[in-house]
């Protein structure tokens, strides 16, 4: 499904261990090539199954270049469609959500089930005998995988596994999908924060460093507050989870996933936030339901975590705070970022709403943080277009590292550990032949 475009290029040459070049942040070629080498042959996230519940119910996803479609079909099952009509190419599906049973084509009317097969052609008598309806579906996705309703895709026929390419993180999306007492989650059809910032897809998260800068304002607010310990972006206040001297630690894993870990400093807060939940009725019956659901010590560290993994996958996805976060590369400078709010299932209502309000505080339109980010990372891509000086310094932490019992190379919050995992897997990729 992908072709590979040649390039004279020596990506190698780009990445080295402690620093990288920074065209690889500005340069059209490089866009270009990163979509066929990273984006049409590894794993992207394409959405959560709780998106679509019901036959029929469709969401519109990008793949890369590739538009797809997400549908459930009569089976329950979900189906990943190039969103691309066999007869002249127009996509057959416009809408960004929905139901329907079939999807036909604006152009000339040539329609579709939720399976992708060609169940209608308008003026069928001007095909000859030869033309077969079976051979003109709409092409599927070469490979999907799931791990606990987080479905993922593959634009190659071929490469690595997808229970390789998750390793060691699934206990990461265990922590936020066993925050509910029924271990499940929900991401609600249409609600969603959408960003556009003018700045390059490989800025985007798990930088451990900025936020006594960034956000200096913010925490401070959050300092303040008296009751924040409901979510996690709340859990902020608690010490200072960002200080080198905390035993929150950035974390790298192989294919370039990385993570912020905050399990440790976090953990020995779990009678505050307990003492915070059952304050009202339906917090205490979360924690009693969660102790019933995994054991009082397991609980404990759940309720603790606050359902926050922290984790980025790369290239595109984002388990952050509350909220499961899509990055979508637009151009060497213009990304588009969707954040959707996770809601905990079988959890009293006062539960999501208050994740809900504090993931809008940090993130939402109005926010106190995340338009900090979108700045910081445009006025770092106008500097990095004065490329006199080239080379964007990723060394910090590099003489402190440690490899973790699961593979991980751990160190201080603020070391760009996370930035050399990521950008050894950019390389990987890129080079790969």
């Amino acid at each position: 499904m992908t072709t590979l475009i040649a390039s004279s290029r020596d990506y190698g040459a780009l990445v080295k261990e402690d620093r990288v070049h920074s065209s690889i942040f500005t340069d059209e070629q490089i866009f270009q090539d990163e979509m066929e080498r990273i984006f049409h042959r590894t794993w992207l996230f394409a959405l959560h199954e709780s998106e679509i519940p019901k036959f029929g119910d469709f969401k519109r996803i990008q793949l890369g270049r590739f538009p797809v479609i997400a549908t459930r079909d009569e089976n329950g099952e979900v189906q990943l469609l190039i969103n691309r009509c066999r007869h002249r190419g127009a996509q057959v599906c416009e809408a960004p959500r929905g139901n329907a049973k079939r999807f036909q084509c604006w152009y000339h009317g040539w329609t579709y089930d939720t399976k992708g097969n060609l169940v209608g052609v308008t003026g069928p008598e001007a095909y000859d005998k030869n033309f077969s309806s079976e051979q003109h579906a709409l092409p599927k996705v070469p490979r999907v995988g799931s791990y606990r309703g987080f479905v993922f895709a593959s634009l190659a026929e071929e490469g690595m596994s997808f229970d390789d390419y998750l390793g060691s993180t699934k206990q990461f999306f265990d922590m936020m999908i066993d925050s509910s007492p029924v271990g499940e989650i929900e991401i609600k059809p249409g609600v969603v924060n959408k960003t556009m910032y003018r700045g390059n897809w490989k800025q985007i998260g798990m930088d451990g460093y900025h936020p006594h800068y960034v956000h200096m304002s913010v925490f401070k607010i959050f300092s303040k507050r008296e009751s924040t310990t409901g979510s996690a972006v709340g859990a902020l206040h608690l010490e200072d989870p960002f200080a080198d001297s905390s035993q929150s630690r950035t974390r790298g894993f192989p294919n370039g996933h990385a993570c912020l870990d905050f399990r440790e400093q976090r953990r020995p807060h779990a009678a505050t936030a307990i003492e915070e939940l059952e304050r009202s009725e339906e917090g205490r019956q979360y924690v009693a339901d969660m102790v019933a659901a995994y054991g009082r010590e397991r609980a404990e560290e759940l309720i603790a975590w606050h359902g926050d993994p922290h984790l980025g996958l790369f290239p595109n996805l984002q388990l952050i705070h509350d909220h499961v976060r899509v990055v979508i590369p637009i151009s060497p400078g213009e990304t588009e970022v969707l954040m959707y709010p996770v809601f905990l299932k079988g959890v009293g209502p006062s539960i999501n709403e208050k994740r809900l309000r504090a993931h809008e505080a940090f993130y939402g339109p109005a926010a106190a943080g995340s338009p900090d980010d979108a700045e910081i990372f445009e006025r770092t891509q106008r500097g990095l277009l004065a490329d006199s000086e080239p080379w964007v310094l990723l060394a910090r932490g590099l003489n402190r590292e440690q490899v973790d019992e699961d593979g991980s190379v751990t160190a201080c919050i603020s070391d760009e550990t996370t930035q050399r995992a990521q950008m050894q897997e950019w390389k990987r990729l890129m080079t790969a032949r």
